[in-house]
């Protein structure tokens, strides 16, 4: 008897020159009996999903293959029977660095491939459709994203920077010590900053805390949770789990939902 829910995850490691501008790449299919709606957190990585199975509904709307910026939200997505993808999952600098998009145009929103990558479009679903093994598809993706047109506008090494100290913190570092060793106003900072990554350096320090944070829910007490994270105190943790994920931590541990971390295999603490 087919199992009423079945999701195969297959990870592959990034190319050397991808590094930095690509977290990681997971091949995805899942299937269900019954239709699946989950919640999805605010997450630091930005998750291109090229399909090659049915489509995927998000806040309402279908989509095949599409790319969601950047939020410092939730979002509901739903199936109906069958999910079959490859995920790219990017860092913030690949928008600009990598795809020539400025990271502020896509930010909270999802965007189809045929309208972001035209020339990848509907032919290149159903070549991932039909090659024959995981490996055949991430050669093809990483292929593509090799050969991708270097007509890019990469961001200024000091927002690559930002980023990085953003994240080796943990989402705990103080902005302004970073904009400081910037050289620049605050304004322009936050400006620069949001126009290639999509958020300003504390929206995007806040939601890294709080995925960092969430990693460990399960694992340790919120209390000694919130205290590692520099939370003021627990509630403080439950008031920013509530912003970012839409539930109280009790509800997203519960909820055991397939994540970016999960999906790549990143433990608490990783980058």
């Amino acid at each position: 008897m087919e199992p009423a829910h079945r999701i195969e995850v297959v990870r592959h490691r990034t190319h050397p020159a991808l590094r930095g501008l690509v977290a990681g790449v997971v091949g995805m299919s899942e299937l269900s009996a019954v239709p699946v709606c989950r919640r999805q957190p605010a997450g630091s990585l930005v998750p291109l999903v090229l399909s090659f199975g049915d489509r995927l509904e998000i806040e309402g709307v279908a989509y095949g293959s599409f790319l969601a910026g950047l939020s410092t939200g939730c979002a509901t997505t739903r199936f109906e029977r069958r999910q079959d993808c490859v995920q790219v999952y990017l860092t913030p600098i690949a928008l600009s660095g990598l795809l020539g998009v400025p990271g502020r145009e896509v930010a909270g929103q999802v965007l189809t491939v045929d309208d972001l990558l035209p020339s990848w479009g509907r032919t290149f679903s159903d070549k991932l459709a039909s090659a024959r093994s995981w490996s055949e598809r991430f050669a093809l993706v990483e292929r593509s994203l090799l050969e991708f047109p270097r007509r890019r506008n990469p961001a200024p090494e000091w927002v690559v920077g930002m980023c990085r100290e953003i994240a080796t913190s943990g989402g705990t570092i103080r902005i302004s010590s970073l904009v400081s060793a910037s050289g620049w106003s605050h304004r322009y900072v936050a400006r620069t900053f949001s126009e290639h990554i999509g958020l300003t350096p504390k929206q995007l320090a806040g939601v890294i805390r709080f995925e960092r944070a969430s990693m460990n829910f399960g694992r340790r007490p919120l209390a000694e949770i919130a205290a590692v994270h520099g939370y003021a105190d627990q509630s403080h943790l439950t008031r920013d789990v509530i912003r970012y994920a839409g539930e109280t931590p009790t509800q997203l541990t519960a909820a055991m939902r397939p994540t970016a971390q999960t999906a790549l295999g990143i433990e608490p603490g990783d980058s």
